[in-house]
């Protein structure tokens, strides 16, 4: 299955992702850096400072800034990824910046239920943006 995240809620497409991969199904995840995180900017922007702050070069909190690696992370926590069957789950779920050649030509689905217009509150911000804020050299 291939997801097309544009405009999708990254935390609601990613609990939709989880359930399929659980299952036992591959999923690619493609334009990630055009998912969205809602709230205000500056808000956002913040958290993601802070805890890229917390944490230490060589122990921890490592945080991702490309965005196809920070979108699998964020998929990852919703994962019980210490158990077998939630390792097995995440290498199942492979996240793309842009839509590579091999997926052209092929069925690209949406999920619906995630897409950002159906949310009354307007403020949102892309993936993209939070990784430029971070350092990323996307």
């Amino acid at each position: 299955m291939i997801i097309n995240a544009e405009n999708l809620i990254l935390g609601r497409m990613g609990s939709r992702v989880v359930k399929k991969a659980l299952l036992g199904e591959k999923i690619d995840i493609v334009n990630c850096e055009k998912a969205v995180v809602t709230g205000s900017k500056k808000n956002v922007l913040f958290k993601a400072r802070e805890k890229l702050e917390i944490g230490q070069p060589s122990k921890g909190i490592f945080v991702q800034r490309q965005p196809d690696r920070f979108v699998r992370r964020a998929i990852r926590g919703m994962l019980p990824y210490k158990q077998e069957k939630g390792r097995n789950a995440y290498s199942r779920i492979m996240c793309w910046i842009g839509v590579p050649e091999a997926f052209k030509g092929q069925k690209i689905e949406t999920v619906a239920e995630a897409d950002v217009s159906k949310v009354p509150n307007l403020k949102f911000v892309t993936v993209k943006d939070i990784c430029r804020h971070l350092g990323g050299k996307f």
